[in-house]
């Protein structure tokens, strides 16, 4: 099966620092690959390299099996590349539809054809089996914390995605609102969706991933599939860099 997106060999520095070294990372349709580390383990910047916000220093990037170098996040749209980030980017002051369509949104002449934006948010809301959000003309800032998070992930798999790259989706979140959220990465997955999960909890990760790639100190550890792999062996990974015969050699 090839890999939707294949990065090989990444390097980036931010003058003398080197925050990734000779990276390797892959990510499968219907999969979902949880990308785990410590804080400063290079996770957010290797998602600003994946989404064109951090040009590359060195490396091969392949996306469905060719070669690209997406150098803005544009670039990475096109491709068919969503990052939801951890502050979601919603805009409280409007409404749902008005988010899912914000800087891309649907005209008829000289007007916005909300008619049609309000079909097509409310088509992709229904594929998804989000059942939570009531009305798409709803202010985001009436939504809870697990619905805003629903609506910023619609709004990923709006534009024809093949990758969609979640930070922290469940963070500050209760238990049922994370349950939510989880399902709906599962089914991003079921689709035929790549999906990257970035998380530090450990329970979401094994109940929704399968696989896991353990970032530490900018190196990639290992990337494993999830039946494979432990919990104990992973905060190894993470703390350490390697756990028995898997990790960085010394």
């Amino acid at each position: 099966m090839t890999p939707v997106l294949d990065l090989r060999g990444i390097d980036k520095s931010f003058g003398s620092v080197q925050v990734l070294h000779d990276v390797d990372f892959v990510a499968y349709p219907g999969e979902v690959t949880a990308l785990v580390g410590d804080n400063g383990a290079g996770k957010t910047t290797l998602v600003k390299c994946i989404g064109g916000v951090h040009d590359l220093d060195r490396g091969e990037f392949y996306f469905d099996g060719v070669p690209v170098r997406p150098r803005s996040p544009r670039d990475a749209n096109a491709l068919g590349i969503e990052i939801v980030h951890q502050d979601l980017a919603l805009c409280e002051n409007l409404d749902i539809v008005e988010n899912m369509f914000l800087g891309r949104e649907r005209t008829r002449g000289l007007s916005l054809d909300y008619s049609t934006m309000e079909e097509e948010a409310t088509r992709v809301l229904s594929n998804l089996s989000v059942r939570t959000i009531g009305s798409v003309r709803r202010p985001v800032a009436a939504l809870s914390g697990g619905q805003r998070q629903t609506v910023a992930i619609a709004r990923a798999v709006l534009w024809d995605s093949r990758l969609v790259v979640l930070d922290e989706p469940a963070a500050a979140l209760g238990v049922a609102q994370t349950q939510q959220v989880l399902e709906l990465v599962r089914r991003l997955a079921d689709k035929g969706l790549a999906v990257v999960l970035i998380s530090h909890n450990m329970n979401d990760v094994f109940a929704v991933s399968d696989r896991i790639a353990a970032l530490y100190l900018g190196r990639m550890a290992a990337q494993v599939r999830t039946s494979d792999i432990t919990h104990r062996e992973v905060v190894e990974l993470i703390t350490a860099g390697r756990s028995g015969k898997l990790g960085l050699r010394a």
